[in-house]
């Protein structure tokens, strides 16, 4: 009797195992694809942001947004995504605003240290010139504005150009691509 309980006690924990071990089936295809769904997913949210951005304690921007998710896919490619709107009051190392953008979208990009608008874009420079387009991108490292988009400019005079492409460096002394303009002019159109 004690022999076959001998028998039992080794045999079991054997018998278990390999019941266990039979019954583990992992699908490569299945693992893949739920790790590619979490990979889509934001690892955070967060409400009523307000981001600062230095650089040797100098004032570069403010980010305010009502809604912000951050995603990590990997270092090179994380992302800040701003569905709900986003407002950047750029700086040039002075307290004074050296221009505003606003857009219905916003994405962060911290590794290429890059801000993209999209959506309904209005950017004004301290200086009260306009520029409206669809997309509209920041380089944070050369304070570099550009579009390959179509940007319509409105100077506070009137005077309008668009063009099919643009960048500037802090919104000052843009060069377009393919422009045209409206120019008004004033005085005796006689001369």
């Amino acid at each position: 009797m004690q022999s076959g309980f001998r028998q039992y006690l080794l045999y079991a924990p054997v018998l278990c195992i390999g019941v266990l071990l039979g019954a583990c089936e992992n699908d490569l295809n299945k693992v893949r694809a739920i790790a590619a769904a979490d990979a889509t997913k934001p690892i955070q949210r967060t409400t009523g942001v307000d981001m600062i951005f230095n650089d040797s304690a100098k004032l570069k921007a403010r980010v305010l947004t009502p809604l912000l998710y951050e995603y990590a896919t990997n270092d090179s490619l994380a992302y800040k995504y701003m569905p709900k709107g986003v407002k950047v009051i750029l700086f040039n190392g002075t307290p004074k605003p050296e221009a505003t953008v606003t857009a219905d979208t916003g994405y962060l990009y911290d590794a290429k240290q890059l801000v993209k608008f999209k959506k309904n874009v209005v950017a004004i420079n301290d200086e009260g010139t306009k520029y409206e387009s669809e997309e509209l991108l920041w380089d944070r490292k050369t304070n570099k504005v550009f579009s390959n988009q179509k940007v319509l400019m409105t100077k506070p005079t009137g005077d309008q150009m668009t063009g099919t492409s643009f960048e500037s460096v802090g919104l000052k002394n843009p060069v377009f691509q393919n422009a045209t303009a409206v120019i008004h002019v004033s005085g005796d159109p006689t001369q």
